[in-house]
């Protein structure tokens, strides 16, 4: 089988894109993770699928590199918009929505939720701060922005050893749907993040993830309604806007940081 894709990235965070809203493309588990190998197959974060919707311009499907399907990702939004001119896309993770500005491409994710059973948690907690602790990271908030995320706030975001405690972070029995890891340095309304991807490990950046954590900072109140995100890894930075219902009825954070680049992709070859 020989299907035409595109691989594209924002901000390091990388995907392969299949458009299948005139031909089908079956995904199965075995072939997300084969495309996204970097050794044998294209090599990408995730896997992003486009199929027809009645409810939006484009539904969009999300596979990580494990071969699992997740509900939402913020810079592969921002790619399959400025990819079809899209301003309306259905996810698993809720209903975006995106501009295309010409060199920035800004999209509104879903408005947060904060319900234990919205993260979901495996049990009822508090989830401004879990009352939960990993070798010094401890009492992170948790919040579903279309899909979960764990927020620990840090003197130094690079001092983290995230490829030991990522895993087990995410794979602990309190989040059933496993769970992404965020942690975060702020200072001067300026975020330097990491982002531990369930189903993916560190990413060079994450969307949501800038969302989550700016979001996660305003009700804090370590910070304003808007955050500069910073990749140290990729030495780049993402800015996130969100306010709060009594300051404005737009309670869907956004994102709108620059795309640095597209490719098309050659003809892929799989076997069933």
């Amino acid at each position: 089988m020989r299907r035409h894709f595109h691989k594209m990235h924002g901000l390091g965070n990388d995907f392969v894109i299949v458009d299948a809203r005139e031909q089908p493309f079956d995904v199965t588990p075995s072939l997300a993770r084969a495309i996204a190998d970097r050794r044998t197959g294209v090599g990408c974060d995730q896997l992003i699928v486009l199929e027809p919707s009645t409810a939006a311009d484009l539904k969009m499907r999300i596979w990580n590199r494990d071969g699992g399907e997740v509900e939402s990702c913020g810079n592969a939004t921002r790619c399959v918009v400025q990819l079809t001119g899209a301003k309306t896309i259905d996810s698993d993770g809720g209903l975006l929505s995106g501009e295309n500005l010409g060199a920035d491409v800004e999209v509104s994710i879903r408005e947060p939720l904060f319900g234990w059973e919205d993260i979901p948690l495996a049990y009822a907690m508090d989830t401004a701060a879990l009352p939960m602790a990993w070798d010094g990271l401890e009492h992170p908030m948790a919040l579903n922005v279309g899909n979960p995320h764990l927020v620990f706030f840090v003197p130094d975001a690079r001092e983290v050893s995230l490829q030991d405690l990522g895993p087990r972070i995410e794979n602990d029995p309190a989040f059933p749907e496993r769970i992404n890891v965020n942690v975060a340095t702020y200072v001067n309304d300026r975020l330097e993040l990491r982002t531990f991807e369930r189903g993916a490990g560190e990413t060079l950046a994450c969307g949501t993830g800038a969302c989550a954590s700016a979001v996660a900072a305003i009700v804090t109140k370590r910070g304003s309604r808007s955050a500069c995100a910073e990749a140290p890894r990729m030495s780049s930075k993402a800015s996130s806007t969100w306010m709060r219902c009594n300051e404005r009825r737009d309670r869907h954070p956004r994102l709108p940081p620059q795309l640095r680049g597209k490719r098309d992709g050659r003809p892929l070859r799989t076997r069933r």
